[in-house]
């Protein structure tokens, strides 16, 4: 009997307690890699932000285990795979280690670095390791390598394409040296490049154990089980909906080099047991940071999709099978080179938002709040006069989460697409680690958007430098258009960072959450207050106990009690009476707008417009350019610029054939129209 005929037989055997305790072995090893990384690097975003992912594939780069990992770490690298398997085919021998980070080839920003370590059975590659870690610098313009600045890749650092680290067991020295003296700190790099080859060598020895009591063929049968089980789980999922698409668009804020916002737009078509999701319609790349390579986009589909229909089931490459994932080259989704990836989280997470908009028409029962729905990566680096060595504080602030059907959401937290990232980086690591003072950590009152159930709230903390100067960069969205809520929920508050300097507050840059190398001076101190979630449903229908509740234990303001939820509070004690009143006022005052089909004129951004008549728009305070929300029978709210039609009757707001077909309505239905705070 030859190998495959073989392999064939014992993959028709294997019983289903074997392959249990298979599937949950390769989740330990993975699980082992975790802690091992947690335990030998260097680098504090590693070793307390848990800025890394660990996952194993097979020999033709599919996934087969992860853990508590980040997703957007881990999906793009089989494509890191096909490109090892591509460039290098036949030449890959036992002891071969790779190293990439290069995003148009399957990367995601540079500062992620993977290293491949394949794991030989026979003349066959098995089942083995990829470690992803964001190393906190690898070069470019600004210490820690990404800004909100950046505009082309050679702006992030060093691009590594796929490379051969190690040969049959042999590290290329001059090449790690290449690679290292072009980053600042390179020891704590060298140290983190090692904790992750021992890391995969920890998975080989695991791996090897597992072959030894089972046997190479039972593990691969096995391997291939598990993911035809995923395949299945995932299109029973699918196949439960009801066939048809919905449209939706998200806005980020802008590309750090003008105020205009960038759209994402995705269709998702579903079709007995599989879905389309189509990103044609996305902006083309910016000139800025804020561009991502073939692999992001999926990654965050994936998911959002997963998180929604099958979030208990296993997450391996078969449940990514019934997905299509389509992106249009040199859209900022697909970007080519020059252009820079350095944004590449924010536009992953703005991917992830524009997904929730569209799934909920399929899912709404399971439809949240947006999220924070940025990184927020905040840099200070500079040189510490206790040793004259360089110094480099990363971080990558918490906010909140939106609510759900069940609940409000979570404060100061990662989400469902961040994995295991640690929330909120300790006081002392921080102050231990760099010249710097925490002066406040604390939760942002009023952030959470407002609902039936209530965003969760962003943090606030306050960093005092010590340093006699320093450079500041960021790279954030959603500081200008903040997370929407679903079902009638309000938006989160938006994030925003500045710098308090001798009593005055100090813009970072002149385009919000985006700044590179901004000068800091000893005594300065560096404010961020990040988003809240979205809410999730009318904050009238949230029950008053509960918003009296918020605003003792400081999560709502009686201000915003009082403008949020029509709830009457003062000095702690609420005021029932006048609390009914003014809810019953307030609900009178919803009026509903006529929905008029207008012509939009040819514009030079993706901005939708929505028109009004002028006296329409006074009588509701608006001005044009004003940032609004419509409301239509379907929960999720269509965002659009404002601008005045005199031809338009009054009570009416306009809109293309396209914002209508996006809101599921028709000409003359009613609409909820209501502002943007920021």
């Amino acid at each position: 009997m030859n190998g495959e005929s073989m392999y064939r037989e014992i993959c028709g055997e294997i019983d289903p307690i074997t392959l249990e305790v298979i599937n949950e072995s390769f989740v330990a090893v993975v699980r082992e890699m975790r802690a091992n990384m947690v335990r030998t690097a260097y680098s504090s975003i590693i070793y307390e932000g848990h800025d890394f992912s660990c996952v194993l594939v097979d020999g033709e780069g599919q996934l087969v285990a992860m853990a508590e990992d980040n997703p957007v770490h881990i999906f793009p690298v089989p494509m890191e795979v096909g490109e090892m398997l591509e460039r290098f085919g036949g030449d890959i021998h036992p002891g071969d280690v790779f190293i990439h980070n290069d995003p148009y080839t399957g990367g995601t920003h540079l500062n992620d670095v993977a290293i491949i370590s394949p794991l030989f059975h026979g003349e066959r590659m098995a089942v083995y390791p990829v470690v992803r870690a964001h190393w906190g610098d690898v070069g470019g313009t600004t210490p820690g390598s990404i800004s909100g600045k950046n505009t082309e890749i050679l702006h992030d650092g060093v691009r590594i394409p796929i490379l051969r680290i190690i040969e049959k067991g042999k590290l290329n020295e001059g090449l790690l040296d290449l690679l290292l003296h072009n980053m600042r700190v390179p020891e704590e790099r060298r140290g983190d490049f090692f904790a992750m080859l021992a890391t995969c060598h920890t998975a080989h020895k695991r791996l090897e154990e597992l072959a030894a009591k089972y046997g190479w063929g039972v593990i691969l049968a096995a391997k291939d089980r598990l993911l035809e089980r995923a395949e299945a789980s995932m299109r029973r999922r699918i196949a439960a909906l009801p066939d048809g698409e919905s449209t939706y668009e998200h806005f980020m804020d802008h590309d750090g080099h003008s105020l205009t916002p960038i759209r994402i737009r995705v269709r998702v078509e579903k079709t007995g047991d599989e879905l389309i999701v189509d990103f044609h319609g996305t902006d083309p790349q910016t000139k800025g940071a804020y561009n991502v390579g073939p692999a992001m986009a999926p990654s965050a589909a994936f998911s959002v999709i997963k998180a929604f229909l099958d979030p208990k089931g296993a997450i391996n490459h078969g449940a990514f099978r019934p997905l299509n994932i389509e992106v249009e080259p040199g859209s900022l989704l697909s970007a080519r080179y020059p252009a820079s990836c350095a944004g590449s989280m924010e536009v992953s997470h703005a991917v992830v938002s524009a997904l929730i908009g569209a799934t909920a028409r399929f899912a709404s029962e399971v439809v949240t709040g947006d999220l924070k729905g940025t990184s927020n990566h905040v840099y200070i680096g500079g040189r510490d006069a206790r040793n004259g060595e360089p110094f480099l504080f990363y971080e990558f602030p918490a906010g909140g989460t939106g609510g759900f059907a069940e609940s409000d959401g979570n404060n100061a937290t990662r989400n469902f697409t961040e994995g295991d990232f640690a929330s909120i980086q300790s006081v002392e690591v921080i102050e231990q680690g760099q010249p710097l003072r925490i002066r406040e950590l604390s939760l942002r009152a009023d952030s959470g958007g407002a609902g039936a159930h209530r965003g969760g709230l962003g943090l606030h903390r306050e960093v005092e430098v010590l340093a006699e100067n320093a450079l500041l960069s960021i790279s954030s969205d959603k500081n200008v258009i903040p997370p929407f809520g679903v079902l009638g929920g309000g938006p989160g508050k938006p994030n925003r960072f500045s710098v308090a300097r001798g009593g005055e507050t100090l813009a970072p840059s002149e385009t919000p959450g985006k700044a590179a190398g901004f000068p800091l001076e000893r005594g300065d101190v560096f404010v961020m207050e990040t988003s809240g979630g979205g809410g999730f449903g009318d904050p009238f229908q949230r029950d008053i106990e509960s918003v009296l509740a918020d605003v003792r234990a400081g999560y709502v303001s009686e201000e915003g009690a009082r403008e949020e939820y029509a709830v009457i509070v003062q000095d702690g004690a609420l005021d029932e009476e006048a609390t009914q009143a003014r809810r019953q006022a307030a609900r009178a005052a919803r009026r509903a707008m006529t929905l008029v089909h207008r012509d939009e004129k040819a514009r030079e951004d993706s901005r939708r417009r929505c028109y009004m008549n002028p006296a329409t728009m006074a009588g509701r305070g608006l001005h044009e350019g004003d940032l609004v929300e419509l409301r239509g029978k379907w929960g999720v709210p269509l965002r659009a610029w404002m601008e005045a039609d005199d031809a338009l009757p009054e009570n009416s707001a306009g809109l293309g054939a396209d914002g209508i077909a996006i809101l599921d309505a028709e000409e003359g239905d009613g609409v909820f129209l209501s502002p943007v705070k920021v």
